[in-house]
Order: structure tokens, then C-alpha cells, then sequence
């Protein structure tokens, strides 16, 4: 999470402007209609293009057949959501709920507010809530009843796997990229100082505002946060759930044009003034600054890490125990040093994986080398704390193709979702066969995924 998550670089002009259905588009002139029937279910042009809207207010890229490709998957999800109906499955209303609130939070910051979001989509926000709540509860329905039909694929058993193998072509089977097992000692710089530096910088940048220089003329010149700075620290209209908390609960706390006391946040250290509030949403400029360390950090945490490799190669000591006892990183510590992914839990890391640092320390590496000492960064914040460094390569897997010895897990999986994915397209082909499904002869050119749905367009009106 960062201290603001998903506000993009510049407001996007795609969303600038509110989109209507042209004659262009649909022929006769016609505002809305039903586009396709699915048994009981309708699904109208202005449904249609809602979803098109939610796209673009949320930053996705559509081409021209968008509307052809969510047309299709509209029409998927009703054949599911009748069958859920039918099997009697019940909504999960909190799943329902969180997704309402991020997906109303994120439109309202892209849009720069509910006013912008009502223009948008020209209705009110709260229609748009219970449009966007009861589109979610049948999104609900439909999830589970895809999972219950994926899921009625037979579990696969080793021999199936080993049959898949021995099926498919060598160039179909997945490629294992080179992936790495690693352990580290991590050394910090003095934060304590830095962290006391900063503030007195920042002390003394407030200090020149509240003596009457502009806030916005400072953040352009001091502010850590290129995406604000050059904007004079302003953030644009967002709700606070997409910020830090202390970020948003001392932004949400301050009057419009009164300058903050010190805010600390992962990403460092801010002032921030509001500029409007409106309900949960607020407008604000900041200045972020971030800690800095100095050339003689550097060097003593070097100079520790370079006696402890000379240890560490002179069989003095094992690099568990000295990971154990030096490293002041706590997530590898207490594991004698050994690194693991944060996302996934993995011990081992694929190249893309690495921070570009750690992977230009080792790259070079044969299993059971040391690197030289390096700095890095650590996982807090956007964009990590300076950390110093020394990391042994415990074990290299090179890169192959998937075999039944050696990634059996991987060819599991594979192979268990390709049954799932025929379950399901097996269920919507049988679907459209036997479910009452017109479609309206303007679709008539779409490249469907599934073919069978062409023969449900209306020969004529």
C-alpha cells in the first residue's frame, strides 16, 4: 500500500468527458435498447456502456472490439447466474461490500469527486451504489458458480500428470526460469540520525510558510514525491482510503489552509496542507522528504560486512549463526538469514523477483559465494529504506523445462487448469445450446470467443 495508491501521474483525458451512445456507434439513432436476451436476464446498451465507463474511469485500455468482448462476458455471466439461482447459492455480502467501497473510492479519486462521478455517469451517487452494489451480488453469484463448475474437474493424480506430460509436446510445456535460493546480513545505516536531519529540514520548511512563502512554490522545490512536486505538492481530490492512515487521519483532521505538524508514513516524512474536504474525500498539497545517510554510513556498515564475509569464507563462523547474530533485518534474522518472497512465501526467487540490486550482486555467483557488500533497499513503503548488505547464494536451479521429477507441482497445476477451463467452457457451450439467448443483429461482426453465440443473433429486426 502506498501512501497513495492508485492516483495516476495526470487525470487521464479519456475520462474527461462523459460518453454517450452515437448513431456512429448504434444505428437509428437509438439512446438505449435491449442488446441481447439470455433467458430471463436482458442486458440493454446503457448496461453496456457502463461497463465501458467503469473501464476508462479506472485507467484500463480497451480497443475497438471492447464492446464485442464484454458483451460476450456479460451474456457468460448470465448463464452462470442463472444456474446459480437455480442451485440456490447465496450472495457474500461482505466480499460484496469491500468491492463496492474500493471500486466507489477508486472512481471517485480518478475523477477528482462524487460531483465529477455524478456528471460522468450522469446519475447520482447513491443510484450508482445500488446499480454498482446489485451488478456486484450477481458477480457474487457468478464467481461461485464458476468455481463450483471449475471445480467439478476430476482431481488430477500423479499418473494423470505424468499422462499430460507424456501428451503434450516439449515445446508446450512451461519453461522454469533460472531461480535462486539466497540468504543475507542485512546492516541499517544510523536511522535514529537521519530520521532527526530530515525533520529539522522539514521544522524549518514549515517554518519559512508560516512566514509567508508559498507552500506550492517549496514543494516544487523540496518535495521527494515527483508526481506532486512538480504540481506544487497537490494531490488532486481523493478518497482517504487510498492514502496511508496517518497520512489521511492528519489530513482529514486539518482545516482547509492550516499546514500540518510532522506526518511520518512509510514513504518517509510530510507536511501537508488541505486545501477542500469534502465527506471522506479531501484535496491536499504535501512536501515529502525522505531520510538520508551520508558516505560515512556507508563505509562503517561496509567495513562490518567485509569482516564478516572474510569470516564467513575462513570457515569461522557459518552464516546462519552469523545472520542470526549480525543481521538487522528481523523478516531473515531468526532464519539464520534466508531470504523469501514477501508475496508469495517462495524461498526461491525467479530474476524478476530481485530487487535489480541484489540481482547484480549475485548474477555473477556460483552456489555458495558471498557478494561483495552493496547497498539495496528494503520492502517498507513505495520505494524501500537504504540497507548495506552481503548475500550468499544457497542454490541456483537452472532454467528448464518442466519435468515430471523436478516440478511436478507446476505441471499439477497446469494441467489441473486446462480441466478446468474445458469444465467451463464445456458448461457455457452447453449453456448457450440449450438456454433461450437472442442477440441483437449489431453484434453481428463481433469476433466472439465462443462461436456458438452467433447463431443467437437476430437474423432481422
Amino acid at each position: 500500500m502506498n501512501w497513495l495508491r492508485k492516483m495516476p501521474a495526470v487525470i487521464l483525458a479519456a475520462i474527461a468527458v462523459q460518453i454517450s451512445v452515437s448513431a456512429q456507434q448504434y444505428p437509428d439513432g437509438v439512446i438505449d435498447k435491449t442488446v441481447a436476451v439470455v433467458g430471463n436476464e436482458m442486458i440493454s446498451i446503457s448496461a453496456l456502456e457502463e461497463e465501458v465507463q467503469i473501464m476508462r474511469a479506472q485507467g484500463m485500455a480497451s480497443d475497438r472490439n471492447i464492446r464485442c468482448e464484454l458483451l460476450e462476458q456479460m451474456m457468460i455471466s448470465k448463464l452462470f447466474l442463472i444456474q446459480a439461482r437455480l442451485d440456490s447459492l447465496t450472495v457474500n455480502n461482505d466480499m460484496v461490500e469491500s468491492e463496492l467501497r474500493n471500486r466507489v473510492d477508486n472512481i471517485r479519486t480518478q475523477l477528482g469527486g462524487d460531483e465529477n462521478v455524478e456528471k460522468y455517469f450522469g446519475k447520482p451517487l447513491y443510484k450508482l451504489r445500488q446499480e454498482w452494489r446489485q451488478t456486484l451480488q450477481d458477480q457474487s453469484l457468478t464467481q461461485q458458480m464458476q468455481q463450483s463448475v471449475a471445480s467439478s474437474a476430476p482431481e488430477m493424480t500423479p499418473y494423470d500428470v505424468m499422462q499430460y506430460v507424456e501428451a503434450t509436446d516439449s515445446l508446450d510445456l512451461p519453461i522454469v526460469p533460472i531461480k535462486y535460493q539466497l540468504s543475507q546480513i542485512c546492516i541499517y545505516p544510523d536511522r535514529e540520525a537521519a530520521n532527526l536531519a530530515v525533520k529539522d529540514r522539514l521544522l524549518a520548511i514549515r517554518e519559512r510558510i508560516m512566514n509567508g512563502e508559498k507552500f506550492s512554490v517549496l514543494a516544487r522545490i523540496y518535495s521527494q514525491d515527483p508526481g506532486s512536486a512538480r504540481k506544487g505538492g497537490e494531490l488532486g481530490m481523493a478518497s482517504k482510503s487510498v492514502f496511508w492512515p496517518a497520512f489521511s487521519d492528519a489530513a482529514m483532521s486539518l482545516k482547509p489552509g492550516i499546514v500540518s505538524q510532522i506526518v511520518e508514513t512509510p514513504d518517509g516524512f510530510h507536511i501537508i496542507e488541505v486545501l477542500e474536504k469534502k465527506g471522506d474525500m479531501f484535496n491536499a498539497r504535501h512536501i515529502l522528504l525522505k531520510p538520508e545517510y551520508t558516505a560515512d554510513d556507508m563505509s562503517a556498515a561496509f567495513k562490518t560486512l567485509d569482516s564478516l564475509k572474510t569470516e564467513l569464507q575462513n570457515g569461522a563462523v557459518s552464516f546462519d549463526l552469523a545472520a542470526r547474530f549480525y543481521s538487522q533485518d528481523p523478516a531473515t534474522r531468526t532464519n539464520g538469514g534466508q531470504m523469501s518472497d514477501p508475496g508469495t512465501g517462495s524461498a526461491y526467487f525467479e530474476i524478476d523477483q530481485l530487487k535489480p540490486e541484489d540481482y547484480n550482486a549475485i548474477k555473477d555467483l556460483k552456489e555458495g559465494e558471498i557478494s561483495a557488500p552493496f547497498e539495496s533497499r528494503d520492502n517498507e513503503g513505495r520505494s524501500g529504506n537504504t540497507v548495506y548488505k552481503i548475500i550468499k547464494v544457497d542454490r541456483i536451479i537452472p532454467a528448464h523445462t518442466a519435468s515430471f521429477s523436478e516440478d511436478y507441482t507446476l505441471l499439477m497445476n497446469q494441467a489441473q487448469n486446462e480441466r478446468a477451463m474445458k469444465a467451463i467452457n464445456d458448461f457455457i457451450r452447453e449453456k448457450i445450446e440449450d438456454t433461450y439467448i437472442v442477440i441483437d443483429p449489431i453484434f453481428k461482426d463481433c469476433p466472439f470467443e465462443h462461436e456458438e453465440w452467433t447463431s443467437k443473433i437476430r437474423t432481422s429486426e
